[in-house]
């Protein structure tokens, strides 16, 4: 009969044992128990060049979401699908820039939020957006001596 108890006393720190694995495993990976608790924004660009799915996203510097899905419009724009907590909203007059980390870093997504009463829900698009500026072309046309597509 001892030997029972001791084969139960074992079996049940291995189920709290396997328990706490999971728990910090779902933890650490993020993933909600019940519900979603982010919300999807899209933007349209021009050029996302050095954006990709996992690109980190910025309001006022602070890292608030993430890049989930980049993909080609029929009008030939890039449509960048954004992953953002839900405590953080956003008015209809938002604009996403993308912007460079240092002077050859990263490249991410900053918004900056507008003034509007309205705030912008699960799905719903960003109208005004800043392509990245193209450092190789302004190089390369100062280089060969033309500004604003005149010669010298």
């Amino acid at each position: 009969m001892n030997n029972r108890k001791i084969e139960f006393l074992v079996g049940c720190f291995v189920l709290i044992g396997i328990g706490a694995v999971l728990y910090l495993a779902i933890r650490i990976g993020g993933v909600p128990f019940l519900g979603k608790d982010t919300y999807e924004l899209k933007a349209e660009f021009s050029s996302v060049a050095g954006v990709y799915p996992g690109s980190r996203i910025e309001v006022a510097g602070v890292l608030v979401g993430a890049v989930k899905r980049i993909e080609l419009n029929p009008f030939f724009l890039a449509e960048v699908t954004m992953e953002l907590p839900v405590h953080i909203r956003l008015d209809e007059d938002t604009v996403a820039s993308i912007k460079t980390a240092g002077l050859i870093g990263d490249r991410f997504i900053q918004l900056t939020p507008g003034g509007s009463d309205n705030i912008l829900g699960h799905g719903d698009s960003i109208f005004d957006t800043e392509s990245a500026m193209d450092i190789e072309g302004l190089i390369s046309r100062f280089a060969l001596g033309r500004i604003d597509g005149k010669e010298e």
